[in-house]
This record gives C-alpha cells, sequence and structure tokens, in this order.
C-alpha cells in the first residue's frame, strides 16, 4: 500500500484553498521558580487559547504528562474543566508501562473514563504493551478502546519525542480508519511524505476522519488537509488563529505570518527536541503570560541565550507586551 501510494502522491494538487481548519494546542503547564505548578498560569492559558477558537489540549507531551503524577494530572482536567465551563478539551490518556510489558486494556480505560468525567475527549498515547504488538493486535487493541470510548484520537508518535512512541504503516492507519468510534490521528514523524500518504488514504476511505499533524517543522501542512494538534501553537495561540483566518479568507497574509511561526518552530523544536518546552515557557514569559520559565525537573532546557533569539521573533510577531512608561 505505501509504495502504490508513493507513486501517486501529488501534493501540489492536494492543496484545498481558503478550507477551514481545525486547530488543537497543546497546553504548556507553567511552573514557578520554587517547583510547584503554576496554576493561575495554567488556568489563563487554557481560556485564552479556547478563546482564539482553538481546542485546548492538556495532559499532552507539551504538559509534561509522561513526567506527571496521577494526582497532578487529575488536577489538570480538573482546571481545565472549571475554566471551559463546559467548552471542549481534549486529553492525553497516558499509561506508563515498559519495555517487554503487555498490552494493557483496563489502564488505559481507567485514563479514558476519567478524561471523560471531567468532560474532555481522550487522546490515546501510545505504550510499549500498545505499540510492541502485531499490526492486527494493534487494530483490535483500538477496537477494543472503541467499545468504551464513544469518541476519540488516536496518536502516532516518533521516537524522538519518546522512546515508547512508533509511527505505524499504512495497513495499520487503514485499519485506524475503519474504527468509527476514532474520530482523527494525531501524526508526529515530522514527515510530509507520511502525512501526505496520510492525507490521500483519508481521502479516499473516510473524509470526515481528522488528520491531526503534529509536525511542527512544517506547520503548513493545513493547506493540504490536515488539522492540527501542535505543540508550537501554545507559544501563540492567537497568532495561529488569525493564520488560520486567513487562509479561510483566501488572504496571502498567511504566508508571511506562517514563515514567522515556521522560523519559531525550526529554533524550539532543534535537537533534543523534549526542550521545546522550556523555549515555550521562555517565550510566553517574554509576552507576560506566566511568571517563570521554569519547567519540569526532569525536562530538558535551553541556554539562556535563547531569549534573545525568542524575543526577536516575539517583536517579528507583534506580540511583546508594551511596557509602562
Amino acid at each position: 500500500m505505501e509504495a502504490s501510494l508513493q507513486m501517486a502522491l501529488s501534493p501540489e494538487k492536494m492543496i484545498r484553498p481558503r478550507r477551514r481548519i481545525t486547530g488543537m494546542s497543546a497546553i504548556l503547564l507553567p511552573f514557578l521558580d520554587d517547583g510547584s505548578v503554576d496554576w493561575d498560569g495554567f488556568r489563563a492559558h487554557v481560556r485564552r487559547t479556547a478563546d482564539a477558537g482553538l481546542t485546548p489540549a492538556v495532559n499532552m507531551d507539551t504538559g509534561y504528562v509522561n513526567l506527571l503524577d496521577a494526582e497532578t494530572r487529575r488536577q489538570v482536567l480538573e482546571q481545565t474543566r472549571d475554566v471551559l465551563e463546559g467548552g471542549a478539551f481534549v486529553a492525553g490518556a497516558f499509561v506508563s508501562d515498559r519495555p517487554g510489558d503487555s498490552w494493557n486494556l483496563d489502564a488505559y480505560r481507567r485514563q479514558i473514563d476519567q478524561i471523560q468525567e471531567h468532560g474532555g475527549t481522550p487522546v490515546i498515547f501510545q505504550s510499549y504493551g500498545l505499540t510492541s504488538q502485531a499490526n492486527d493486535a494493534i487494530i483490535d487493541a483500538y477496537a477494543e478502546i472503541g467499545r468504551y470510548c464513544p469518541r476519540f484520537i488516536a496518536f502516532e508518535l516518533g521516537t524522538m519525542f519518546a522512546p515508547f512512541g512508533r509511527i505505524y504503516d499504512l495497513d495499520v492507519y487503514a485499519g485506524l480508519l475503519s474504527v468509527p468510534q476514532c474520530i482523527g490521528a494525531k501524526h508526529s514523524s515530522l514527515s510530509r511524505v507520511l502525512e501526505w500518504q496520510r492525507l490521500q488514504l483519508r481521502d479516499e476511505r473516510r473524509p470526515d476522519f481528522m488528520v491531526l499533524t503534529g509536525n511542527d517543522l512544517a506547520i503548513d501542512m493545513v493547506i493540504y488537509g490536515s488539522d492540527y494538534l501542535l505543540g508550537l501553537s501554545t507559544f501563540a495561540p492567537d497568532i495561529f488563529a488569525r493564520r488560520d483566518a486567513l487562509w479561510e479568507a483566501g488572504d496571502p497574509g498567511f504566508y508571511e505570518i506562517n514563515d514567522l511561526l515556521q522560523y519559531l518552530g525550526f529554533l524550539a523544536f532543534r535537537a533534543p527536541v523534549p526542550a521545546y518546552k522550556h523555549s515555550a515557557a521562555q517565550f510566553l514569559k517574554q509576552r507576560g503570560w506566566i511568571r517563570s520559565d521554569r519547567t519540569h525537573p526532569r525536562s530538558p532546557e535551553r541556554p539562556e541565550s535563547d531569549v534573545e533569539l525568542l524575543r526577536d521573533i516575539a517583536e517579528r510577531l507583534g506580540v511583546l507586551p508594551e511596557l509602562a512608561s
């Protein structure tokens, strides 16, 4: 299947002018200088993301989900529910396991139930137990989830983001499309070709299925039919929303904003990739949206010299706060 789709790819013919883009933005979980969670900053960021027209995505990689304890993940859900007062959000269903562990449906069900109880739509994080299975068993695992969860989003995660991740082959992806409760899948391979293949397969087999790009190095995938669930958009949900509106309006200003946001993406998502969360904290602090650029203590950091580079981008985007005279 992959070879035939590769040969048939014509990306220039896939461009969809004036389409309405669905944007989901992974929310950074900010920390204070004393190492505690900045709940005020978190709540404000969830609120401003929703107000911009993007769907907040909490307990994702950007929110350190794999580094949080169960109680903090639960508090994230509570705070999000309270802020949005019934508004839509998605949340990561994360199961911590080890290489060699078996697929654990019961553990996933507990995470899914908790998210649904708080009003969110689950995003099914991969785990060693899920991704180590044979192709047919992986498809069966998602079908099992569908029996307990009426709406969920799958997630392909490259190993540059997490060691338990796996980019599925197209036979598995086709299997995902056959699970009616799976409404979409976030794709984080950082490969345009693999994402174009998924878009082509989606268009042929299930047009309502959302291909949610997680490619922070190619955020223009939205012009080909992808929607997005990005970590980069946490830096500037307001600017992403403006960019999306320009595309829908057919305004060429889309490209200028997209270029600046992509420049930000290349800086923030360089190796080591997980350190982009510190870049986000540095950027949001300069915007005046959080009080500290501290990260989770087990997350890698960027050098202080990045601050000036980020400030330059913020100035070009016009998002630095005006200082009182």
